[in-house]
């Protein structure tokens, strides 16, 4: 079965929020916490599959790139948005791993709601504006999570 294509995993705005950052921007640091709800912890579950199938090793090449440009020219309607030079730095100079550095909480903790279960940021200063595109993807970790959540309180 082909690998999904890494690139075309983000909601649309985040194709354009390179141009929200400061200029001179090298450094972005983010984290995810389970804000609250019905339970007072969260099972931390379900980032090491993530990690494994999308981020690990080279993680898009030029063909990924080739796709996510025509595909997006096509969802915006013009060139521009999709900006391939940042894909194709990474490709150069990393062949296509991703200079981010992820630190979490053990997989299978049970931690009290309000607290920093991951955190992400970008180890190479002109990649500040991947930390935040990866975002998308690395939500995904919540459906694993809520199901081991119902499953530890039930």
């Amino acid at each position: 079965m082909k690998k999904q294509n890494l690139l075309l995993l983000a909601d649309a705005y985040k194709y354009s929020h390179y141009k929200l950052y400061t200029p001179g921007t090298t450094k972005i640091y983010s984290y995810l916490e389970s804000r609250g709800g019905q339970f007072s912890e969260t099972v931390f579950y379900g980032l090491q599959y993530f990690l494994k199938e999308y981020l690990e090793g080279q993680a898009f090449n030029r063909e990924n790139i080739d796709e996510a440009e025509e595909l997006l020219n096509g969802v915006f309607g013009r060139p521009g948005v999709f900006k391939r030079e940042n894909f194709d730095y990474i490709l150069k100079h990393h062949e296509g791993r991703l200079p981010v550095r992820i630190k979490a909480v053990p997989e299978g903790s049970v931690v009290p709601v309000k607290n920093v279960l991951l955190t992400i940021e970008n180890t190479d200063p002109n990649c500040y504006w991947l930390t935040n595109f990866l975002e998308t993807l690395l939500m995904q970790v919540w459906y694993p999570s809520t199901v081991a959540t119902f499953s530890h309180e039930i």
